[in-house]
Parts: C-alpha cells; sequence; structure tokens
C-alpha cells in the first residue's frame, strides 16, 4: 500500500476540496395551502403530502 512521502498541505488539500460542494435543496409550493417546502416532504404548515391528508394538525386560535 502506498504512503505517502510529505505532508500535504492545508492549502493543497483545500484546493482539492473546492468541488466538494452541496447543491441547493429543490423547493416546491404545498398544492393545499401555497407553502414553499422540500419536494417529497410533508407541508409544515397543513400537514399535506401530494393531495392528500398526511398529518393531523392541531388549530391553535
Amino acid at each position: 500500500m502506498a504512503h505517502p512521502k510529505r505532508k500535504t498541505s492545508k492549502t493543497r488539500r483545500d484546493k482539492r476540496r473546492t468541488h466538494y460542494k452541496t447543491s441547493p435543496a429543490t423547493l416546491a409550493t404545498c398544492s393545499n395551502c401555497g407553502a414553499t417546502v422540500k419536494y417529497h416532504t410533508v407541508c409544515g404548515d397543513c400537514g399535506f403530502y401530494r393531495g392528500k391528508l398526511a398529518i393531523e394538525k392541531e388549530v391553535t386560535v
């Protein structure tokens, strides 16, 4: 197995890692209330997912 002969500098290591970034999450609008939600996620405002009630939310008045 190969072993490094020299310590990799912080600059060289960080240059290699510049492409390790995440893309922003894809957002959609809720079909029931119009709130912005992440894809494949139950709406936090109304509890609907793909047009069906997934979570019963309590109404606070």
